[in-house]
């Protein structure tokens, strides 16, 4: 893998989407989550929109790098309103994309331009053309490393919205929606402390590697990007109803209902972050963000223990690590990257025994060595009194004298202590002038162990 510029590698984090169906004002009465194209024979068939896309913006904006790094352009003048186009408009912006991949119009990519470019999609489109700044050098050293078309940088924004914490409901996670099989299987490491997927340049890398092995599969780039979406079975699938045909706008009766409006979606979003202007949209400003870079540990690391001893900001070092699902970078299992803001790196090795011993039973709280209670509490048996119905008065003040003289023998020669909180069995030796392993061997005990409230032979 190439170096990726420490200048682009700061991570945007986006908060999970809430789906919403009309804008607050209740401007649009058209279900925002799919849109409508009627056949030939005047049939209306609904067509999903991207899970991403469907997103709740509005608590974004509140989101760490968002709100520290990107902001609304204060001298954009555009009048708020999509300007109408006709087709051949379309056509002909289209056609000028320098693209390697194939870029049609018809009315299912006409649907998705005009629902991208009106509504609260707007500011989607708006928040993407901030947003890509953080991303795109990455997208784009990946997809050249195997000699990809460039144009498939956009295909986060149709999966993910460049959110690299996201989860679809099938269980697809981060900016490039890796299920975990084929996450794994293309080298992305998930437990229950890492997720691969959520790192945007080892999921680039391996994004690109996947597209690369669809390519070789179909040889056509919308077939990829279909497959992409829904597994190559059911582009297979797809073609042999269709009549092994392998033209994606002839097999596409015959694909999943999300997958018939990806491709569409995947060229629609092109456009879009190219022609925004022509329909008065305003990118959000990017402030370039602090250069980063990256120290490998050796030992487990709670992220807390770097914020507090560098005193740094935690959800800053979350956003740079999204990785980690726990706060926690492995580094007992495997040597493991920790990326940081380029001030805080030589801090980090000068203070690192300080960092490491910050809180770190309370943190990193697993035991990696215990003791078993061998101690076994000594059995008591109860005391029987016996009673005599026949005796003397003579017999009874004998007995009496007997059974003092024998207490007091049994005191002198047994002495039992019970043991209280604190207490060691060498704590105890001392007091009682003998040794721990007298204690030991008197009481059978073979460990170290002793209980709380428990009766422990002295003597």
């Amino acid at each position: 893998m190439k170096k990726i510029s420490a200048l682009f590698t700061t991570i945007l984090l986006l908060s999970p989407c809430t789906i919403t169906a009309q804008t607050e004002d209740n401007e649009y009465s058209f279900d925002e989550n799919a849109i409508s194209i009627t056949d030939e024979n005047g049939n209306e068939e609904e067509i999903d929109l991207p899970e991403s896309m469907t997103c709740d913006l509005d608590s974004l904006m509140e989101m760490y790098h968002v709100s520290t790094y990107l902001r609304a352009d204060s001298s954009c003048n555009l009048p708020d309103y999509n300007p109408t186009y006709n087709d051949e408009d379309y056509i002909h912006r289209l056609k000028t994309l320098p693209t390697v991949m194939e870029m049609p119009y018809n009315e299912v990519v006409r649907k998705f331009i005009d629902r991208y470019s009106e509504g609260r999609l707007r500011r989607t489109i708006s928040l993407m053309l901030g947003a890509q700044n953080f991303y795109m050098p990455i997208f784009e050293e990946a997809l050249e490393s195997y000699g990809l078309p460039l144009e498939l940088r956009y295909l986060p924004i149709v999966e993910s919205a460049l959110n690299p914490k996201a989860v679809s409901h099938a269980g697809a996670t981060g900016l490039w929606q890796f299920m975990l099989v084929t996450g794994k299987q293309y080298g992305l490491e998930v437990n229950s402390l890492v997720d691969d997927r959520r790192d945007p340049i080892q999921s680039s890398y391996a994004a690109a590697h996947y597209l690369s092995d669809l390519y070789r599969i179909f040889g056509d780039w919308n077939l990829v990007i279909a497959a992409y979406n829904c597994g190559p079975e059911n582009i297979k699938k797809a073609i042999h109803r269709a009549g092994g045909s392998r033209d994606y706008w002839q097999i596409y009766p015959f694909l999943p209902r999300e997958t018939r409006g990806y491709v569409p979606s995947f060229i629609a979003v092109n456009y879009m972050m190219n022609f925004y202007c022509d329909h008065n949209i305003c990118p959000i400003i990017t402030t370039l963000p602090e250069k980063t870079d990256t120290v490998v540990v050796e030992r487990d690391v709670h992220l807390e223990q770097v914020a507090h001893v560098l005193r740094a900001d935690i959800d800053m070092l979350r956003e740079l690590n999204p990785q980690y699902r726990r706060d926690i970078v492995n580094g007992n299992s495997k040597p493991s990257v920790l990326r940081l803001p380029s001030r805080l790196i030589d801090s980090f090795i000068d203070y690192e025994d300080s960092i490491y011993a910050y809180r770190a039973n309370d943190l990193l709280s697993k035991r990696h060595f215990v003791e078993v209670n061998t101690y076994t509490p000594p059995v008591v048996q109860p005391q029987r009194r016996a009673v005599s119905y026949k005796h003397s008065y003579t017999s009874t003040k004998q007995s009496r004298k007997e059974a003092r003289s024998k207490k007091k023998k049994s005191k002198s020669a047994d002495k039992s202590v019970t043991i209280k909180g604190g207490d060691t069995l060498s704590s105890i030796a001392k007091r009682n002038g003998t040794t721990v392993e007298k204690l030991k061997k008197l009481n059978k005990i073979k460990g170290s162990n002793i209980r709380k409230g428990a009766k422990l032979k002295v003597k």
